[in-house]
């Protein structure tokens, strides 16, 4: 017997009459235990010593079983009776007793433990001994760590924390992460991904599913995905920081997959600003290359529709320019266009001055009117739909979305220029308006010095 020796102290703490292999039995238990286990009887005689306990402190079960404590072996002299007396005084005690003391190593060394002990009673409820498990203080602590370090991600760390299972479902979701999907952290568990993120979820679960086969990239990705709103607009489009952790079981010979740790941090505003600086610097470079390559042309005419293709780069997919013919109402020629087809250089048209017929209240008169930019769009619209809306605004029938900017030259209105994006892009914004409103002064220029030669 590796865990406890056969005699008559080991019969008070185990049943009187085992059945065969029954003592075999409870060594093998024992000696299965990831914890220290020893057992006393009611004179402090050690009856069970199992191999935890041997691998902590050296002795075997067999120099160990029947010593009498663990003076003169397993602690110092000087603290043999104090530990014994603290270990014994368990059979005296309801529950459990902690205890943390120094014990010795068979090579001489120290190590830090905390005991628990207990009393173990007989068939006469008396108490016939002490059963005790220990473990190194340091692992305990590691343990508590770990712990703690779960909790915290828990519940009060500022990044998203998600525990997704073997099936790519959500198992577990800490505050944080459960706000950034907008649902509670129990509505969403067992919840395929899908039904909480809409652009971005094929990704995901692809990082998923590679962490699971092959283990964690080694740096940070950064996702973007679209989130469920709840209000008309559905999705909410968001930049995460996610970084991947495989779960392994700690408890098998080989690893088994437990699913993915997925952490991940909204960065949203940060790409925003750096794309914006980004689209900043490329808009001023094509400002400067039009200037230059206009500078090169001899007709102002030219150099105005130069400048209106160097400010499509990136920008918008047609451009239109329209001339004030009137002012009571607003009346207004077209000069010159993009292709209707499909994207294209801005080239002069030939109308033979007639007004473009413009409905009451489009843009293009309103800019004028205004001598400020306009923005309108056909929104999230059918196809069909909009083109209806493009086709009666005098646009090309890809039209979805719109910027009128107005054309002014010493103090004089002179037209206006339409930028206009197809469906796959966004809306103009405010930002925008500002680069059109720097492509129209120049446009502008140029169109005045034309009518100052032709003058």
């Amino acid at each position: 017997m590796s865990a406890s020796r056969r005699s008559g102290s080991t019969d008070e703490l185990g049943p009187r009459d085992p059945e065969p292999g029954g003592a075999e039995l409870l060594a093998a238990l024992l000696d299965g235990m990831d914890a220290a286990l020893c057992a006393f009887d009611a004179d402090g005689v050690v009856t069970h010593w199992n191999r935890e306990a041997e691998r902590i402190l050296g002795w075997s079960a067999a120099e160990a079983v029947g010593k009498h404590g663990f003076s003169g072996w397993a602690v110092r002299a000087a603290d043999a009776t104090e530990i014994e007396g603290r270990l014994l005084s368990a059979m005296d005690a309801p529950g459990r007793q902690v205890h943390e003391f120094a014990l010795v190593t068979k090579d001489g060394g120290r190590v830090l433990v905390r005991m628990q002990s207990a009393a173990v009673r007989g068939g006469d409820g008396k108490a016939a001994g002490v059963y005790c498990a220990f473990s190194e203080v340091h692992a305990q602590i590691d343990l508590e760590r770990s712990i703690a370090l779960s909790e915290a991600l828990l519940e009060t760390a500022s990044w998203g924390v998600v525990i997704v299972d073997a099936d790519l479902r959500p198992a577990v979701v800490n505050e944080h992460a459960a706000r950034a999907l907008g649902v509670g952290r129990t509505a969403v568990l067992g919840r395929p991904l899908a039904d909480l993120l809409g652009q971005g979820v094929e990704e995901l679960e692809s990082a998923l599913t590679h962490v699971l086969a092959e283990g964690a990239p080694p740096a940070p990705a950064e996702l973007w995905v679209s989130v469920r709103t709840g209000e008309e607009e559905g999705f909410e489009r968001r930049c995460w920081r996610s970084g991947f952790v495989r779960l392994a079981s700690p408890l098998a010979e080989e690893p088994v997959p437990l699913g993915v740790g997925w952490l991940f941090q909204d960065v949203t505003e940060a790409k925003q600003t750096a794309q914006e600086a980004s689209q900043l610097r490329f808009r001023s470079q094509q400002l400067h290359r039009a200037a230059r390559a206009a500078a090169e042309c001899a007709d102002p005419t030219e150099a105005a529709t130069v400048q209106l293709d160097f400010a499509l780069a990136g920008f918008a997919d047609h451009a239109l320019v329209d001339r004030v013919s009137g002012a009571d109402p607003v009346r207004l020629v077209r000069v010159a266009a993009t292709p209707s087809g499909a994207p294209g250089p801005c080239l002069p048209v030939a109308m033979a001055g007639i007004p473009v017929r413009y409905p009451e209240g489009h843009p293009a008169p309103q800019c004028v009117e205004r001598v400020g930019s306009v923005r309108a769009s056909a929104g999230a619209a059918a196809p069909e739909r909009a083109r209806t809306w493009a086709a009666a605004r005098q646009w090309p029938e890809d039209a979805v979305h719109a910027l009128c900017a107005v054309l002014r030259s010493r103090g004089r209105t002179l037209g206006v220029v339409t930028f206009l994006r197809a469906a796959g892009r966004g809306p103009f914004e405010l930002p925008d308006a500002t680069y059109a409103e720097s492509v129209a002064g120049r446009v502008a220029a140029s169109l005045d010095l034309a009518d100052g030669l032709r003058g």
